[in-house]
């Protein structure tokens, strides 16, 4: 079957929506069952919030050189060596990560799970737009990023039906094992298999470094995703925190505000690709939703004596506005080379996700200076937007760009 002949909704499509909803699925769990899992510890009020936020930050350093690592392998083995090798190790590591007894297994787990996580979403989208024309990838790359964040609202529903975090992390390394028997039915891009036997160089991270172009093209596509990882990894993630700080005296469930805004995310991610689509062009659908998000940011940050509802109704906004994420990652993959491609795709998003602890240790520096945890929210998420905003300004457009070419 040619490139023109393939559909949006084509075996490599769909089973990279599959595997990126069992990737999502992991990678959020533990902020859906991280209150009731450090509890099981016997963890004080104050020691759940410290050790969640010490895991959450070693889990997305896992994620950061696992990115690199199967951006590498991706680029000198093949695509589908990712595809296969990374939902391996992070299915058993979630299985593993059932049969912690203390925070030490617990936090080794998370980091190996980490490891292999990094490589599911940008080997896919790097797959599918190889394998897809140039009109169709945008919206593919969008069903696979809708499908898979369903990953995010299944978690906090088997948690909810089970209401036993083991269980959930059981269930999670299952599903990605019994999606490898679909993974045999996707061939590997032949874009990629004609640099079999070119003496070209394929993965070398140095090339990222020894040439200005290509560094700043590649900060700046790391730059332009972080406001995402701030929503999820801080307004998110610590609801609960913000919601008492905003004066809601009601419970709010960080896991409920999580599967809103992956509920909304769902839509987002869809409605960006479609919108590049449609104007044709990735920038100015990047921008639109910055705006959406910083609106979003506004209304979040000036609630006073709201409601449980309203919080998490503004989570999906949030959700929505990070629409952004299936938009950076395709535009990673459609700013370089095929001899450099999947290195770059799988590792700045996965980089984005390394930079959560330097976010959170930002947040933490600004709310200590300020004595104010919502000043310290709003500023730091003030930082990222308007770096991701610079960032794009500055950022090539890369709709309907031709991608069989290499990096010299």
């Amino acid at each position: 079957m040619t490139r023109k002949q393939l559909s949006i909704l084509s075996i490599p499509v769909i089973v990279g929506a599959l595997g990126f909803f069992v990737d999502v699925y992991d990678l959020l769990l533990f902020s859906i069952v991280r209150k009731p899992s450090l509890e099981s510890f016997h963890l004080s009020p104050d020691q759940v919030l410290s050790q969640g936020e010490w895991i959450i930050s070693l889990q997305m350093f896992g994620l950061m050189i696992g990115g690199f690592f199967w951006g590498v392998m991706g680029d000198k083995k093949g695509r589908l060596s990712v595809l296969f090798g990374s939902i391996v190790l992070y299915s058993l590591a979630t299985i593993a990560n059932g049969m912690a007894q203390n925070v030490f297994q617990y936090i080794v787990t998370r980091f190996i799970a980490g490891l292999g996580l990094a490589g599911e979403l940008g080997a896919s989208i790097t797959l599918v737009c190889e394998m897809l024309p140039k009109e169709k990838r945008g919206i593919a790359s969008s069903v696979i990023a809708s499908v898979g964040v369903m990953g995010a609202i299944t978690a906090f529903i088997v948690y909810k039906i089970f209401n036993d975090w083991r269980i959930c992390y059981y269930i999670g390394g299952v599903m990605g094992l019994l999606l490898l028997f679909l993974r045999m039915g996707v061939f590997e891009s032949s874009m990629y298999s004609e640099l079999e036997g070119a003496e070209i160089q394929k993965g070398n991270i140095c090339m990222l470094f020894n040439n200005k172009s290509r560094f700043f093209r590649y900060m700046k596509g790391v730059a332009i995703g972080l406001p995402v990882w701030f929503v999820i990894g801080i307004l998110i993630t610590f609801s609960d925190k913000f919601g008492k700080e905003l004066g809601i005296h009601e419970v709010i469930e960080p896991g409920k505000a999580i599967m809103y805004q992956y509920v909304a995310l769902c839509f987002g991610d869809l409605s960006a690709g479609i919108l590049s689509n449609i104007i044709k062009s990735r920038k100015k659908t990047l921008f639109i939703f910055f705006g959406i998000l910083a609106f979003f940011m506004v209304m979040y940050f000036t609630m006073q004596n709201g409601t449980a509802e309203r919080m998490y109704w503004l989570c999906a906004g949030l959700g929505f506005g990070s629409g952004i994420s299936v938009l950076y990652i395709t535009m990673s993959a459609e700013q370089f080379g095929t001899n450099l491609r999947a290195t770059t795709a799988i590792s700045i998003p996965n980089v984005v996700r390394g930079f959560l602890p330097l976010i959170i240790l930002i947040f933490k520096g600004i709310r200590t200076l300020t004595g104010n945890y919502i000043n310290g929210g709003w500023i730091t998420g003030a930082i990222f937007l308007l770096l991701a905003i610079a960032a794009a300004v500055y950022t090539k457009e890369t709709y309907g760009r031709e991608m069989n070419y290499i990096e010299e």
